[in-house]
């Protein structure tokens, strides 16, 4: 390996130290820095050493986006910028988090008026929860 490579690699590495990137965001940000094929060559490199994994990068991402509040649709958008195509969102409740912030935010009581209710649902739909999970946080 090139002396340029082996800085590419630490570079990488230093990154993924600090915390999990996709490869899409290693090479964005690697490339800034070195040539194309130093950074595909640290890049592959990482990935089978294990240190580089978009499967956990995923993973922790949706975990993360889900404790923040976020539905599925702003975590599936998110996670495609990072060049993540593959993923699964199955194993988490939508339905009981889409509620949980509505009633957070402006109380268990639903609203009254129809004004109000467009408000909320306008909140939880740039929340990216999608048009079901929004009415069911109502009931």
């Amino acid at each position: 390996m090139k002396t340029l490579s082996k800085t590419a690699y630490n570079s990488a590495l230093g990154m993924l130290a600090k915390r999990e990137h996709s490869c899409m965001e290693l090479h964005t940000k690697l490339i800034q820095w070195y040539k194309e094929d130093e950074v595909t060559e640290a890049i592959a490199k990482l990935t089978q050493e294990n240190y580089q994994s978009d499967e956990r990068f995923a993973s922790e991402f949706i975990q993360m986006r889900f404790n923040q509040g976020k539905g599925p649709i702003k975590i599936a958008i998110d996670l495609r910028q990072r060049g993540i195509h593959d993923f699964d969102l199955s194993e988490y409740d939508f339905f009981a988090l889409a509620k949980s912030i509505r009633v957070r935010k402006y109380g268990e009581e639903p609203p009254s008026e129809r004004k109000e209710k467009a408000k909320q649902q306008r909140f939880l739909q740039s929340r990216g929860f999608d048009f079901e999970q929004i009415n069911c946080s109502f009931d």
